[in-house]
């Protein structure tokens, strides 16, 4: 399936095309730092014709690796199908990571350091 990955400062989402599957059909995990999709759907029946050539899949599948440094809060992800088949997974971040600029955590270990000297 195809994708888009989005940022915010909360979350991430990601935004996968599902045309013609239903939400009970969806199954959205997260493993090792990609969202992975499987989603089934099922072919209409056309009164008076016969399927001839089978060519749109029914098993559709996706994967979306985050960031390699993404820190996120899995257990509250949620996915949304919306009514135009578009699938949305959102991610929040964890909050209990705190970014702090490398040029800083150099700045601590050095003066760690020098402590350790004196």
């Amino acid at each position: 399936l195809p994708y888009d990955l989005l940022e915010s400062e909360d979350a991430y989402l990601v935004v996968f095309d599902a045309p013609g599957v239903e939400p009970t059909d969806v199954q959205v995990r997260f493993v090792d730092g990609e969202v992975q999709v499987r989603a089934d759907r099922f072919r209409a029946f056309h009164e008076g014709f016969e399927t001839r050539f089978p060519g749109r899949g029914l098993a559709l599948s996706g994967r979306a690796r985050l960031p390699p440094d993404a820190v996120v809060d899995a257990e509250d992800a949620d996915a949304t199908l919306t009514e135009n088949g578009t699938l949305e997974v959102r991610i929040p971040k964890d909050a209990d990571t705190t970014d702090v600029p490398l040029s800083e955590a150099e700045d601590e270990t050095a003066a760690s350091d020098d402590d350790a000297d004196s």
